[in-house]
């Protein structure tokens, strides 16, 4: 390995200590509150909700606050009209995308929750008197499980990075303008990427299940359930 591979290399796990912080940090929360598989699912579902969902809105009004910012700092007389429009336009786009994601994404999340009251539910009672999670249910989970949101947000910091620049040469072939067309081709995925941890936290709660009814509700559980959140397994992956 060269120098520059070894230097790149370096800077890639350096750039990861917030990963291990995540990692750690939601152990330690699980330790130090001695949850059970109960409180475990019932965090990811919770942090899979809102962060989710924070990274939607961050996507859908990313256009808008890219033409803002380039409104606002555009001084030429007489195109505020213009402005206003198109500002109307791409805001009324933008609130049509959130609105579609907010029934989308709230409605997996609903079903998971209803799956979820079944058979790990928060409340006593919940599990015998209805099917349908109550709002005291989904009260008592933000009141026990936000402590895990900083953590979770901490390792979905990626999503809500800047956009990078569009190079001056969109069609270039050198290796710097490759890379920022995929960084910005990344971002046009970054709707989706909160179904990937829907996806994930599904085939979880069957892991969980199978944990649960062979009484390995333990914190070898918990370790193995963090690491697949949290590692950052993109640094094992060998780059040319």
């Amino acid at each position: 390995m060269n120098s520059t591979a070894a230097t790149a290399a370096r800077s890639r796990w350096v750039e990861a200590w917030p990963d291990a912080l995540a990692f750690v940090g939601g152990l330690a929360v699980a330790w130090f509150a001695r949850w059970q598989t109960t409180d475990l699912v019932w965090s990811l579902w919770l942090s899979s909700l809102v962060v989710g969902y924070a990274m939607i809105l961050w996507s859908s009004t990313g256009m808008l606050r890219e033409f803002a910012v380039g409104a606002g700092t555009d001084r030429t007389p007489g195109t505020l009209p213009g402005k206003l429009l198109v500002g109307s336009l791409i805001g009324g786009g933008s609130l049509m995308m959130i609105a579609f994601f907010t029934v989308h994404f709230g409605g997996f999340h609903f079903g998971h929750s209803v799956f979820l009251n079944q058979f790990f539910p928060v409340l006593p009672e919940a599990k015998t008197t209805h099917l349908w999670p109550g709002f005291e249910t989904y009260a008592e989970v933000v009141k026990r499980y936000w402590i895990f949101l900083p953590v979770a947000f901490l390792a979905e910091r990626a999503a809500f990075a800047s956009k990078p620049a569009k190079p001056k040469d969109d069609g270039a072939v050198t290796a710097e303008a490759i890379a920022a067309r995929k960084a910005r081709n990344a971002q046009g995925d970054a709707l989706f990427a909160p179904y990937k941890n829907v996806i994930r936290m599904h085939l979880l709660i069957f892991f969980f299940a199978g944990a649960s009814f062979a009484k390995l509700d333990n914190f070898a559980i918990y370790a193995v359930v963090y690491a697949v959140y949290f590692f950052p397994w993109r640094l094992l992956k060998k780059r040319t």
